[in-house]
């Protein structure tokens, strides 16, 4: 079936569950099958197991520590669960609602009065978590078991409406009224696909915040409205960039925010590096008033680290640890290289090192490093306020020490 002129679709006879996109690129055509959705577990039941399967979906291929449980909180004599399951990062959070059809099939007219229901059920619910969360915040707990305050004022919400449903009508379009906020349905198989090709709980997020504005689609078509998105963003021109303000030898590196191959599909350590750095920061013992929000907005801003370049910047990450491990003894070598990014007015910095050691000497200079990159981007842009840096310091044992700084 075609569905756009650079774009087809074919139905999978053996697999219904599943279909193949090909899609034309400058580089030949590039075939991408779009596989059911992740099972469920076989010991829960139906309704848990698909908030269990969507979990661990965004826990394995974004990262846990975005991805929050429900919980409960009391309204009057009462109680209210909070969301089946929260993604938050940096300054965004989702309330995702995820219904399940545990009986057999009916009519497709049925089943559309079935979707019909339980969607505007799922964003009237999602309408509540935000609002109960900005009158009264609540602790929640992520996926690595640990818990944080979540205040509904610290985020900019969307709304989704999940669906797990193994016979939903063709052009199945659902409808709801305005809820004060962006909202959009999804199958788990989107869901699901839009996890694996991305590998980026931040990359996902700003995917759904923007598709959420637009015409909604029918449910299990978001793959396909995916690769319609990708193949316009590579006819985007790349916007014009001072690379002077990270000093004499800056390179502007231009990519598109959604890739046509999926993250990490060349198969190499590079795109793992990425992962092993983010595993390393989320796992690291938290030292003096540190606390778990902060972790969080580290993890947050490194995951920021644009999926097209990730590959790129791991291979780059994984030269730079062979090197400064060929030092003679009692000697350390440094190698870095920073990141400048600029969105919407703010400017940010992020700076990764590799030494040859771990030791309070080389890390107090790590930081005195960052401080003065810090210093230097914040006199050139002449706007200090509106920049942010962020360190990572890595040696041939992969321990990592993180420094952020902002004036």
């Amino acid at each position: 079936m075609t569905v756009s002129p650079a774009l087809w679709r074919f139905i999978d006879d053996n697999d219904p569950a599943a279909f193949t996109l090909i899609v034309d690129t400058p580089a030949g055509p590039h075939v991408r099958r779009i596989p059911p959705a992740m099972p469920l577990p076989a010991d829960a039941e139906p309704g848990i197991g698909a908030e269990e399967a969507a979990h661990a979906a965004a826990a394995m291929w974004g990262m846990p520590d975005f991805v929050f449980q429900s919980a409960v909180t009391r309204k009057g004599s009462g109680q209210r669960e909070l969301g089946d399951r929260l993604l938050l990062n940096g300054k965004r959070g989702a309330v995702v609602q995820i219904k399940s059809r545990t009986i057999k099939p009916k009519t497709d007219t049925e089943e559309r009065a079935w979707i019909q229901k339980v969607t505007t059920k799922a964003m009237r619910q999602a309408k509540g978590t935000v609002r109960t969360l900005r009158l009264q915040p609540s602790d929640m707990v992520n996926g690595r078991g640990r818990t944080l305050p979540v205040s509904g004022e610290a985020y900019e919400w969307l709304a989704v409406s999940l669906l797990d449903h193994d016979h939903i009508p063709d052009e199945t379009v659902p409808t709801w009224e305005p809820i004060g906020m962006p909202a959009l349905t999804l199958t788990r198989r989107d869901w699901d696909f839009l996890f694996d090709q991305l590998r980026s709980t931040t990359a996902v997020l700003d995917y759904l915040f923007r598709v959420a504005s637009e015409p909604p689609v029918a449910l299990g078509d978001e793959p396909v409205r995916y690769y319609e998105l990708a193949a316009a963003d590579t006819s985007v021109p790349p916007a014009e960039f001072d690379t002077e303000l990270v000093g004499p030898g800056g390179t502007q590196f231009t990519t598109p925010l959604l890739p046509q191959a999926p993250a990490g599909s060349g198969g190499t350590r590079a795109h793992l590096m990425i992962r092993f750095m983010l595993e390393d920061v989320a796992n690291s013992m938290l030292r003096d008033a540190v606390t778990e929000a902060d972790r969080l907005m580290v993890l947050a801003e490194l995951d920021r680290l644009p999926v097209g370049v990730r590959e790129e910047w791991g291979r780059l990450l994984l030269d730079m640890l062979d090197d400064v491990a060929q030092v003679p003894e009692g000697h350390v070598k440094w190698r870095s290289r920073r990141q400048l990014h600029e969105e919407t007015g703010e400017y940010r910095q992020m700076l990764f090192t590799c030494a040859t050691r771990f030791g309070k000497d080389v890390e107090a200079s790590f930081g005195s490093y960052v401080m003065l990159r810090h210093h230097e981007v914040g006199e050139r842009t002449g706007r200090p306020e509106a920049l942010s840096s962020l360190g990572v310091m890595l040696t041939p044992t992969m321990t990592a020490s993180v420094l952020g700084t902002r004036h």
